[in-house]
């Protein structure tokens, strides 16, 4: 029997790449002449990293960063063996990396990021994949172009100061002192929302609250976003704030799409993609996915339901998808070519109970699961 598992992590518990091999030792565990297949997976937001440079032999380098309120850190981005690097923004501009009580959405700059982006380019990379999850921004990614060398001005000619909010006082964009190494570099974009940049179904309306901005910090960052949009495209002749998904992560794509080749995709088909997933279903009796919850919003771009899609468009194999919690409308996803889901949880518990014997869980319910599939297929 031929088993493909592509699962994501179950996040604060379990890697991608944890729960791939748990799973691979209920497998073996149960099933003697199993053959595996492993594909850590991410939807494009945190986890894509560990993701691809697990399943595709690369690396992590560390690199000295800012996370969104300027203060030094260090962060880390994936080097392909192909050259390409694979850069989160949550990883220096990340929500995670504020405390509550920090989250500042008027402020909170994408600078961090494109330090990463920067000291990619400089060690010779010229292809970019970009997942744009997570951030803590919404300052239409002027933070990352600043960091390549973009200068953003007021009507007295000085740089801005970090943050949406001062974008109210952009009068002129410099694109002198771009990054010379940047000269023929691509971005491959992981963006799974449709959001414009402004509007009330834009970057500060739909995002802003979830990154401390009250309403009236919403009406503030909306119009200085759409001053930012007007200058774009006056001076750069630059529709950035019209495409499609320009609301993702805080406008970031406003800060690549006026100065690089940019290709928007799904997240979930980007990661499974470069990672053959196509051709190693073409093996599969039985695909395995999973995350740390399973409800309707997974198939809003998540991995269990591009998995599913993408198994079912391919080969039409069974796929079973195991879950730390189910939640809401998880009934829903049976349609989207999942054929069974599973939790992992035994009972009630405590939450920090769940978590810490998250691995321990998913390979009892693995193997469970594992056993009634090789009755059914010793019986047939």
């Amino acid at each position: 029997m031929n088993i493909l598992i592509a699962a994501d992590s179950f996040k604060g518990s379990c890697s991608a790449r944890q729960v791939t091999e748990t799973i691979e030792r209920a497998a073996k565990n149960v099933i003697p002449d199993v053959s595996v297949t492993k594909i850590p997976v991410a939807d494009g937001g945190e986890g894509t990293v560990d993701a691809l440079t697990t399943a595709l032999d690369g690396k992590k380098v560390s690199v000295p960063a800012h996370d969104p309120l300027g203060r030094p850190i260090t962060a880390e981005y994936g080097l392909l063996p192909n050259g390409s690097a694979v850069i989160e923004t949550a990883a220096a501009s990340g929500l995670t990396l504020l405390k509550l009580e920090e989250r500042d959405a008027l402020h909170a700059s994408t600078f961090g990021t494109g330090e990463l982006i920067r000291h990619a380019l400089e060690h010779g990379v010229k292809k970019i994949i970009l997942g744009l999850g997570g951030s803590a921004t919404t300052d239409g990614g002027a933070g990352l172009a600043s960091a390549l060398g973009i200068s953003f001005l007021n009507k007295e000619g000085k740089e801005l100061e970090p943050g949406g909010v001062h974008l109210k006082e952009l009068a002129s964009i410099s694109t002198d002192r771009l990054l010379k190494e940047a000269a023929g570099c691509e971005f491959v974009v992981a963006c799974d929302v449709k959001n414009h940049l402004c509007g009330p179904l834009g970057a500060a309306a739909v995002f802003g609250p979830q990154k401390g901005a009250d309403e009236e910090q919403v009406r503030i960052l909306d119009a200085a976003l759409a001053h930012y949009a007007s200058v774009l495209k006056e001076q750069l002749h630059c529709d950035a704030a019209d495409t499609d998904g320009s609301g993702a992560a805080g406008g970031l794509l406003c800060g690549i799409l006026p100065y690089f080749p940019v290709k928007i995709c799904s997240g979930i088909d980007l990661v499974l993609d470069l990672t053959d997933f196509d051709e190693h279903v073409k093996h599969a009796d039985l695909v395995i996915t999973g995350e740390g919850r399973i409800d309707f919003q997974s198939a809003l771009g998540k991995v269990p339901v591009g998995v599913a899609e993408r198994a079912k468009k391919v080969r039409n194999v069974p796929v079973i998808a195991i879950a730390g919690a189910k939640g809401e409308g998880c009934e829903t996803l049976y349609q989207f070519g999942i054929d069974a889901i599973f939790d992992t949880v035994p009972g009630i518990m405590p939450l920090e109970d769940a978590m810490s014997g998250a691995e321990r869980n998913l390979l009892d319910t693995a193997e469970n699961v594992l056993r009634f599939v090789h009755i059914l297929k010793s019986s047939s």
